[in-house]
């Protein structure tokens, strides 16, 4: 309710208020409203004796100078008519109401009839799953959208508490295979998965797509700094004799950076995979037979992810589902086939494994059974949110976070998808480093563990360094919140059983190569960080 209130104040906002006032942004007012998914926010509280809304208003002036005319009318007259339209229970469209709440709802019981039903992922009869265009999330006008139809040997009914049975795909554990031809929908479909984990407001067409909240979306991404994650399962001993059970580098590879991205995944509890062969190192993901009777095992350190995805499903119980078009090699791995034919998926398992059985293929598989990842604990010292004697913690659009002197790149974390979410993330490690959860002793999962347990109690204000007005912040997953850890470039940690001395001789050596993240200065202690930031950043 407190996310359609949102939406509707902005609605009314853009309806009674002048939008401009005066020089630049003078006199607008806004509301942290979102976008089509449903996040839990804190532009509105709604309680059994009020309802709070938080706006930002810059009041109405001409460069220094004010204008009290524009102000008047803008608090006293259009912003208590916003607030009428807005608020007022008597204007208030309960239908629509009541149908944004019910979608969220019933979002979060199909998510908990997942498990149920041994399913990662479920895809409603007739959700419209193509977007306007690549960089819109509105929904494809009905006229040109194809919608999307359920096929036999996957269709399951789900019961959802106010919409009742819902017919549609159910994705298994397991592994799954999405193939088809270019442009038939395949990557169009797992875009729906990989925004699954969050409900949709009505009318988006995305509202009973439905995928664990334990999935995460996997990809290559070359020049990220990784910092001691043990990629052993997919990448051995380099030349050199560089181990990698404790792997740093300021500048990935395509291979090194998607092992990483997974066993960092996994660190903090992933339980599902999402990966596209066209954001994925090729290296990585298979290796046929004439490249290994050409380049022998004993010169390539790279164990393909087609000789590691049942490992993954058997020792772990990690699924896996992957677009691909490019390699038949997965065909006889997988546990389900879907091709997708016009936007329209069929289930050809039976006919991609007798495939798979007929070709004399003479690969040989080079995947080992390995364990869950080592744990890794990060150290104080590895942040430092300080940009001389101030805090400098900032979102800057959805992709990029301003710590201190460090700059955090999401461009590839796909998953967060709002800015507000982003802001939530800076601010929550800039929380977790005061409460002093990085003490050293406290894993990465504790240390997430800890900061969503204080979230759940005290609600997204917990992170405010502000008082009175924490009003743009959306929840983020612990998935994303690691993933803005492991990209820091001042990050320090060590594994389980490890010294620290290592972790900060490792990190020192990656240092002097690259440009430090901190100046002089720049070490005021973290007790001292509320008061010292101000209040315009």
């Amino acid at each position: 309710m407190e996310d359609f209130l949102a939406r509707r104040m902005a609605e009314a906002l853009r309806a009674h208020v002048r939008p401009r006032r005066g020089a630049g942004r003078s006199g607008q007012v806004t509301v942290d409203a979102g976008g089509q998914e449903i996040l839990e926010r804190t532009a509105v509280r709604l309680t059994e004796e009020y309802v709070e809304v938080r706006l930002a208003a810059a009041l109405p002036a001409e460069g220094r100078r004010p204008l009290p005319k524009d102000a008047t009318a803008l608090f006293f007259d259009e912003l208590p008519r916003a607030l009428e339209a807005a608020l007022s229970w008597s204007r208030l469209d309960g239908a629509a109401a009541r149908r944004h709440v019910e979608v969220a709802e019933d979002h979060a019981a199909l998510q908990a009839a997942l498990r149920d039903h041994g399913l990662v992922a479920f895809v409603a009869e007739g959700a419209i799953l193509p977007r306007e265009s690549g960089v819109s999330e509105l929904p494809l006008s009905a006229h040109r959208a194809v919608p999307f139809r359920a096929p036999e040997g996957l269709r399951v009914t789900l019961h959802a508490p106010n919409r009742g049975p819902v017919t549609g795909m159910g994705i298994p554990r397991g592994i799954t295979l999405v193939v088809g031809g270019g442009f038939h929908g395949k990557s169009t479909l797992l875009r729906a998965l990989v925004r699954g984990v969050y409900p949709h407001v009505p009318g988006d067409g995305r509202e009973y797509v439905v995928t664990l909240p334990e999935a995460v979306k996997i990809r290559a991404e070359d020049g990220r700094r990784i910092a001691r994650v043990d990629i052993s399962p997919f990448i051995g001993t380099l030349p050199g004799g560089v181990e990698t059970t404790a792997f740093s580098t300021d500048n990935a590879s395509g291979s090194t950076s998607q092992a990483a991205n997974i066993m960092e995944a996994l660190e903090v509890g992933a339980q599902v995979l999402l990966m596209d062969e066209d954001t994925c190192a090729t290296n990585f993901m298979i290796r046929d037979e004439l490249m290994q009777r050409l380049v022998p095992k004993a010169l390539e350190p790279i164990t393909p992810f087609v000789d590691q995805v049942r490992h993954l499903r058997d020792a772990l119980g990690v699924s896996t589902i992957l677009v691909i078009g490019g390699s038949g090699d997965y065909l006889g791995v997988a546990d389900t086939v879907i091709l997708m034919d016009h936007f329209v998926p069929r289930v050809v398992t039976a006919e991609a494994h007798r495939l798979a059985a007929e070709h004399r293929d003479r690969r040989t598989p080079e995947g080992r059974p390995f364990g869950p990842p080592r744990p890794r604990l990060p150290l104080p010292q590895g942040f430092n949110p300080y940009r001389g004697r101030r805090v400098r913690v900032n979102a800057r659009g959805v992709r990029t976070i301003v710590f201190g002197r460090d700059v955090i790149d999401l461009s590839a974390v796909e998953q967060v998808v709002d800015e507000s979410q982003t802001r939530a993330i800076g601010d929550a490690i800039f929380y977790a480093l005061e409460q002093e959860y990085f003490d050293g002793t406290r894993t990465l999962s504790q240390v997430l563990d800890a900061l969503m347990a204080d979230i759940d109690r005290r609600g997204l204000e917990v992170l405010s360094t502000f008082e009175g007005h924490p009003g743009d912040y959306a929840r983020p997953r612990r998935f994303e919140v690691a993933a803005a850890i492991n990209r820091l470039r001042t990050l320090v940690v060590r594994q389980a059983g490890e010294t620290e001395a290592a972790a900060r001789a490792d990190a020192a050596e990656m240092a002097a190569g690259a440009q430090p993240a901190a100046g002089p200065g720049s070490t005021a202690p973290a007790g001292e960080a509320r008061q010292d930031r101000p209040p315009q950043e």
